[in-house]
């Protein structure tokens, strides 16, 4: 896959909750940057973290708003919008920084306002 597809489906099995998918669109040895959970190195790990994401989250969407593709590197900035299984509603904008190796992820930032995520970290 070329970048402006692997990006495309990045948010399309994150918003299809698919999240073993899409933990194979990181390389084995990733590297995240990741505003909540802090730095993360490899898929392995990364996809234990996400095992955990369904509990949390009732519903999750996250709908890119503007994309910027450079060769194998890409900028995205989206839309989240959540809902725990408590009730908490959570509506965030993000930016998200891909690097894009052999096809698939090999290093993702996302920056982010953390209060809106406040109900999910249990503040």
């Amino acid at each position: 896959m070329n970048t402006a597809e692997v990006v495309d489906r990045y948010y399309e099995l994150a918003n299809a909750g698919e999240w073993d998918a899409w933990c194979d669109l990181f390389t084995a040895d990733q590297t995240m940057d990741e505003q909540l959970a802090g730095h993360v190195e490899g898929r392995e790990t990364l996809r234990e973290m996400m095992r955990g994401f369904p509990q949390t989250w009732a519903v999750f969407a996250n709908v890119p708003r503007h994309i910027v593709i450079d060769g194998n590197q890409a900028a995205v900035v989206s839309h989240i919008s959540g809902r725990t299984h408590a009730g908490a509603s959570v509506e965030a904008d993000v930016c998200n920084y891909f690097r894009i190796t052999d096809g698939l992820i090999s290093y993702m930032q996302n920056v982010h306002d953390s209060v809106p995520f406040a109900p999910v970290l249990g503040k």
